[in-house]
């Protein structure tokens, strides 16, 4: 079993009135199973509403099933007595890094999480530091949140959770709020985490072009997964991504739109090199 398992995980949202009468009832995650190994960086794409938010929420214990079973290190998140450890182990960065930040000073606030779980003082410094480079964001320990960038202060939220030790990190859309240059930084930092220090990625996201280092990509659509791949398996089916109502990197699509034109030119190219080494043929 992978650090995160889901097997035929569906989870319903149920509308209710006034008296408490049940008034509908919304499938956001329908029978969905994936299994992610660690040390694996893990893209799950989809448009506004295709669950993929929803799904990331299980593996934290945010949210549970209504049926089927998502096991977090081999520990079921229905499991009251383990939800405390399942989120030492799955650290969560979410869209809006303000919602994460409460310290006055970058380090304090990095050093929240492991001082939560009464860990000596000499580690919490120790770990502030370590994760502050993980992310670069060391040289700005001792400056306010509040006078950091966007693509800053997510950085910051990461390397909060990242003191805390999780073996794997979900990051539920972090560079929604982002200019692109704030994006690429996170990215960058994200990349870095998974490379060098060997955790587990799961990022969730509508921008194509963060995926494609991705070891494994999938698509989910009303709830299901309706592809899954490497980015360039992905990335091959073009039709089928617009169908779903996703882009593709922008160089994707001209290899795409040139290979109709006629010229001989591979399936699934994903950044500008590919493209013109293929062209030079």
């Amino acid at each position: 079993m992978g650090i995160i398992k889901a097997d035929d995980v569906t989870f319903e949202y149920i509308r209710r009135d006034e008296e408490g009468n049940v008034e509908g009832i919304t499938t956001a995650v329908d029978h969905v199973s994936l299994d992610i190994k660690k040390g694996q960086f893990i893209a799950i794409l989809g448009h506004n509403g295709s669950g993929k938010s929803t799904l990331a929420k299980h593996m934290n214990a945010i949210l549970y099933p209504t049926e089927g079973t998502l096991w977090v290190d081999g520990m079921d998140t229905k499991a009251e007595e383990h939800v405390w450890d399942i989120r030492q182990r799955a650290g969560m960065v979410f869209q809006n890094p303000d919602n994460q930040i409460i310290g006055q000073v970058v380090e304090e606030d990095v050093g929240f999480g492991p001082e939560n779980m009464g860990i000596p003082t000499k580690e919490i410094w120790e770990r502030v530091e370590e994760s502050l480079r993980a992310v670069g964001m060391y040289e700005f320990r001792k400056h306010s949140p509040n006078k950091l960038s966007g693509g800053q202060k997510q950085r910051v939220s990461i390397a909060g959770v990242l003191a805390m030790h999780p073996q794997c990190i979900v990051l539920d859309e972090p560079t929604a709020m982002l200019d692109p240059n704030g994006r690429k930084e996170v990215i960058r930092a994200i990349r870095g985490l998974n490379d060098v220090e060997g955790i587990t990625v799961i990022l969730i996201t509508h921008y194509m072009e963060e995926i494609i280092y991705a070891d494994k990509v999938f698509v989910m659509d009303q709830g299901a997964i309706a592809m899954e791949g490497t980015p360039r398996e992905i990335f091959s089916q073009v039709e089928k991504l617009k169908s779903l109502r996703l882009d593709v990197p922008q160089v994707t699509m001209l290899a795409y739109e040139l290979k109709k034109k006629g010229m001989n030119l591979p399936d699934g190219i994903l950044i500008t090199k590919e493209l013109i080494d293929a062209l030079r043929i």
